[in-house]
Formats: C-alpha cells, sequence, structure tokens
C-alpha cells in the first residue's frame, strides 16, 4: 500500500498536499536536505509555512561555503522560526587532506577535488541518510543533462531509500515567481548571475547562454559538473 502510494507522487502538481499526504501516510524517517539554492527554498517555505513536522530539513556545511549561503541559511531560521539540521565533515579527514595536498588542492586534479567533494560532502550526507526511509531534493530536470531522465519517485538502490523530486518539472521561472509573490528569503549571488551555487572556491558566476552548472568545477573541461551527491 505504502508503495503504491509513493507511485502516485509522480502524477501529483499540489506539492503542498503532496508532502503533507507524505508526512502522514508514509511509515519511517523523512529528510528533506537543502543548500539554500532557489528550489530548496520553495520547499523549505512550504515545509516550514505549513508546520510539515514530520520532515527533518538538514543541510551540510562543507566548511567552504559564500558568506551569501550563510546569511539566507541565518535568515530562513528567523523567518519561519525554524530547525534546520547542520551536518559537518569529519575533521581529522579535512585536516589530512589540506595537511596533505593543500588548502586548494582541488584545483589541481579531479581526483583531488572529487576527493574532497567526497570528505566534505559525500561522507556527510551518508550520515544525515542513515536509515532514512523518503530523501526529498529539490533537483529540477532543467538544470542540467545529467537530471532530465529523473523521476519525481525513485528508487535509490545504494542508499536503499526513496528519493523524492518533487521540484522535477517547475521551470527557473516558476521557482523565482514562487519566491517572489511568497516573500521568501534566497542567496543574493542569484542575482549576480550565480545559478548553481556550491563551495566558494568552486563556484563562479555564469555567462548568458552558458550551461546552469557551468559555473561550478568550471577548470574541469570534462567533468561531469557531479560531486557525488546525487548519482
Amino acid at each position: 500500500m505504502q508503495n503504491q502510494f509513493l507511485e502516485s507522487l509522480d502524477g501529483q502538481i499540489n506539492i503542498e498536499e503532496s508532502l503533507k499526504n507524505l508526512s502522514t501516510q508514509v511509515s519511517g524517517k523523512i529528510v528533506f536536505s537543502t543548500s539554500f539554492g532557489i528550489e530548496d527554498q520553495v520547499l523549505s517555505h512550504i515545509i516550514f509555512q505549513n508546520k510539515i513536522e514530520n520532515i527533518e530539513v538538514f543541510t551540510l556545511d562543507t566548511g567552504r561555503l559564500f558568506p551569501q549561503t550563510y546569511a539566507v541559511w541565518d535568515k530562513t531560521l528567523l523567518q519561519y522560526k525554524a530547525t534546520i539540521k547542520a551536518y559537518y565533515p569529519n575533521n581529522e579527514k579535512v585536516e589530512n587532506y589540506v595537511n596533505g595536498n593543500g588548502i586548494n588542492a582541488f584545483y589541481n586534479s579531479v581526483e583531488l577535488r572529487k576527493e574532497c567533494c567526497f570528505i566534505r560532502k559525500v561522507e556527510p550526507l551518508t550520515r544525515a541518510l542513515k536509515d532514512v526511509s523518503i530523501w526529498i531534493t529539490g533537483l529540477r530536470a532543467e538544470q542540467s543533462d545529467n537530471r532530465s531522465d529523473l523521476k519525481k519517485i525513485e528508487w535509490d538502490e545504494e542508499r536503499q531509500l526513496y528519493k523524492y523530486n518533487p521540484l522535477l518539472d517547475w521551470t527557473t521561472e516558476e521557482v523565482v515567481n514562487y519566491l517572489k509573490k511568497h516573500g521568501v528569503p534566497y542567496n543574493t549571488l542569484h542575482d549576480e548571475n550565480f545559478v548553481s551555487i556550491g563551495c566558494a572556491p568552486c563556484t563562479r558566476a555564469t555567462q548568458p547562454g552558458e550551461d546552469f552548472r557551468a559555473g561550478r568545477w568550471w577548470w574541469e573541461d570534462k567533468s561531469k559538473k557531479e560531486c557525488g551527491l546525487h548519482r
């Protein structure tokens, strides 16, 4: 019965009702991961404004985020009087990486960049998703070719959980209009042509006509433009 309900989410349009129903009809732990991008702020608003308490909201603090990201994090907590659980990298692994390779070693090779992403993002995410049944994300098909074939609800075999992408079919215009209509705080870097925002050393503004992910790890010509969080 639960699996049938989850499969039905793929055709539902009203995200507010979907999240409310998800929180009451699904057994097990439900979490939403936010990086405070515009998509994530839409979902945070829906969860916090409607007081959907059975969905835990968490974020990964890599230690290399923009000041503007921390600012919107703080504004979100204040505006909604909400709780956002933070996960941090293992300090010993960070120390070993920096002491062995340098503070900005990720510029030197794809392997070192992916190792940094693993330490600062993937491993903390693994802890955040421990014993989770449903993982809600702000992924949109429009964001990259790698995400164009995603489904709203899909089974993650490796992590043994369902992944729910309620904004999958939304356009950037729809996301921006929603934020404006509801007065949702957002990262002001978006006003400076930062589209996909991650760690400060690994993110730049994009130019007109560039791909959505062009500002991430721009020095890697043949990179997949993903860090391992979403497979």
